[in-house]
């Protein structure tokens, strides 16, 4: 009979090289991969901050116009918040990084998402309210002028008319359709609200769970260039996307846990993963690392990485708003660390 021993000998060497092989790749969770290319470098020194001030407050998006003349930084005043602060939270910059003007002072608690619509008129959903302010969208002019709100001033509940803790918002092209994602972390709903171009409420769906249609903290939404709504369903790890009846269409793992999304009239989306690394106790993604992974809203490929500065720290966070300009630099709007990032393609 053969000696067994060149038999287990291979064995052994194989499932040591198994081990070193695993251990050398980088971890995929969901279909999550932080090995993407990186055709990015970054800038954290863009944009003038407004007189009097020497560090950026927590930025929480950055809205390029559609003409490709401005972009809007949303900011959380001092100390992550807006409540009785004198500080402007909308801040309108060209280009260069000049400021061009400064408004919204006195209107929110606790500034969030925000879009730029096809007239470039800018919309900023407010996550809190203090039964005085907050709990609204509201709508401005390129020059600040409020043009519409959402919700009822400093009154968070749910039905047709009131919100609690809205989180983003986005707005058809073609009629004028706004389309609300509320509510933030412990908010009341985790629902999504239509309403027509004049502000009258359409419908609502959604509830609090983990089924298909469900969502747990819908913390960002985008639209393509088919109208369907992208939902960064951020507790669940997930991106649902829905017709605009609230049809459901898909559900994506793969751009990891979304903050924030960003999809360009081209289809090219932008997610913001802003939480994944660590476990803080929310249902983080373990393993994977923070920061902005790019692709196609038309087939859910993903193909680039922007990686934050600490990518697997759980006591900061990554960018959770971003935007993408007319040159194709990505914004990231940076809560915890209190900056603004810019990234330029190599």
């Amino acid at each position: 009979m053969k000696s067994q021993k060149p038999l287990l000998i291979s064995i052994i060497l194989n499932l040591v090289t198994m081990d070193i092989w695993a251990q050398s790749i980088e971890p995929v969770v969901h279909g999550v991969r932080n090995d993407l290319p990186r055709p990015y470098f970054t800038e954290r020194n863009w944009g003038e901050l407004p007189e009097g001030t020497n560090d950026w407050a927590a930025v929480t998006a950055v809205e390029p116009s559609p003409e490709g003349d401005y972009i809007y930084v949303i900011h959380r005043c001092f100390e992550n918040s807006c409540e009785s602060r004198p500080e402007p939270p909308v801040l309108k910059f060209d280009y260069d990084g000049h400021l061009v003007q400064a408004f919204g002072a006195g209107l929110f608690v606790f500034p969030h998402g925000a879009t730029v619509d096809h007239e470039g008129n800018l919309w900023v959903a407010d996550a809190r309210g203090n039964e005085v302010i907050g709990h609204q969208v509201i709508k401005f002019s390129k020059d600040g002028e409020i043009l519409m709100t959402l919700g009822q001033k400093g009154i968070g509940g749910s039905g047709p008319d009131l919100l609690h803790s809205p989180n983003d918002v986005v707005i058809d092209p073609n009629d004028g359709d706004i389309f609300v994602a509320d509510s933030h972390r412990r908010g009341l709903n985790n629902r999504i609200v239509h309403y027509n171009a004049d502000g009258a409420f359409i419908k609502e769906w959604g509830s609090t769970g983990t089924q298909q249609g469900q969502f747990s903290e819908p913390h960002t939404i985008a639209m393509d260039s088919q109208g369907r709504l992208f939902v960064g369903d951020r507790e669940n790890n997930r991106i649902q996307i829905f017709t605009q009846d609230g049809k459901f269409v898909d559900e994506w793992h793969q751009f990891g846990r979304p903050s924030g999304i960003f999809i360009t009239p081209n289809d090219r989306i932008y997610v913001a993963d802003s939480e994944s690394g660590p476990d803080t106790g929310a249902g983080e993604l373990m393993g994977i690392k923070k920061g902005i992974r790019i692709g196609s809203a038309k087939n859910g490929s993903v193909d680039a990485f922007i990686e934050d500065m600490e990518p697997l720290r759980d006591d900061h966070s990554g960018a959770e708003g971003l935007g993408v300009d007319a040159q194709g630099s990505v914004y990231g709007a940076v809560v915890r660390r209190r900056m603004l990032e810019r990234h330029v393609l190599r």
